[in-house]
């Protein structure tokens, strides 16, 4: 197993460009123009969006030193990019960036996030299965839902400096890790049985060795674990962000855990149990976790979670 050097920092805050749930009432009126685009299905209230994806700008500071990061990038063309204007995100600080993994609600809105930056040479970190095509949900033998392609050469149109690895890797010199591939370690996190890929020319259960998430360390408190859509498994995930940092308390897991639609006596309530003892402060569940999921995680866990919606601000702090 790989191992990377994750140093600790002062503090991590999380701003949610796209999630699938928006709250009027957290949103500040007077601190949002209110503008009007064309965007197909994407609910559009307050200035703020919600779509099914997901997005987030990243900060980490050590001292008086900030720097930023992205991590996924939302489902639309235009999503996390609107949202990120209308609360005012700073994207021009962005030094890189990584991907989750390769589905289109997670890739859709790379171009205009990136094109706020400012920059056309922001690494942008993923394990090379990402690229994987054709992916699919597989309705029957006669019925599938094809999804969108996600190559290199359109992450590279977007203007990102692709780096692809299986490893773990840096990021931010050494203040945040990108997982890459998540070795599966429990029985009953199975992934999605019913999304397919193509591999040589094969169909097959997709193995989503692409999933893969960010990790940081804030000092004395421990990991702030962040996954995307946790196809290989939140508690996978947790578990090896754990043995590859080398540090042992949890302060943090948030992410979509891709719960929604599972048995709740086979996968939610083991992995409910899992998540429990690692113990976090703090869970906060996203995107995919699914409605039955996040009620049972709040109901089991009520001292530590807290709801996420897009433009949900959270600091985890030394």
């Amino acid at each position: 197993m790989s191992t990377i050097d994750l140093r600790e920092v002062d503090r991590v805050e999380i701003l949610t460009l796209q999630d699938n749930t928006i709250d009027l009432t957290q949103q500040d009126n007077s601190a949002v123009i209110q503008r009007a685009m064309p965007l197909v299905g994407l609910e559009v209230k307050n200035s703020i969006l919600a779509e099914h994806g997901f997005s987030s700008l990243v900060t980490v500071t050590e001292g008086e030193a900030a720097r930023c990061m992205l991590f996924d990038f939302g489902f639309s063309e235009h999503g996390a990019a609107f949202n990120a204007d209308a609360l005012g995100a700073d994207l021009t600080r962005v030094e890189s960036m990584a991907l989750s993994h390769g589905h289109l609600d997670h890739v859709g809105g790379i171009q205009e996030l990136v094109k706020r930056t400012g920059k056309t040479d922001i690494p942008l970190v993923l394990h090379p299965a990402a690229f994987r095509n054709p992916r699919f949900m597989k309705i029957s033998d006669d019925f599938k839902l094809i999804f969108p392609a996600f190559t290199r050469e359109k992450a590279e149109a977007a203007g990102a400096a692709v780096v692809d690895t299986e490893q773990p890797y840096a990021l931010l010199d050494h203040a945040a890790a990108f997982l890459g591939q998540i070795p599966r370690t429990t029985a009953f996190e199975k992934g999605a049985p019913n999304l397919y890929c193509e591999i040589d020319g094969q169909e097959q259960p997709d193995p989503f060795d692409d999933d893969s998430a960010v990790v940081f360390n804030v000092k004395g408190k421990g990991l702030v674990v962040l996954s995307g859509c946790a196809h290989s498994g939140i508690v996978n995930t947790v578990a090896y962000a754990k043995e590859a940092t080398g540090v042992d308390k949890v302060m943090a897991v948030m992410g979509g855990f891709h719960l929604s639609g599972m048995d709740v006596e086979t996968v939610i309530q083991p992995t409910i149990d899992a998540l429990k003892a690692f113990n976090p402060d703090y869970i906060v569940p996203t995107h995919c976790t699914g409605r039955l999921a996040i009620q049972l995680i709040e109901k089991e866990m009520p001292d530590s979670f807290i709801l996420n919606m897009s433009g949900t601000r959270l600091t985890f702090s030394a």
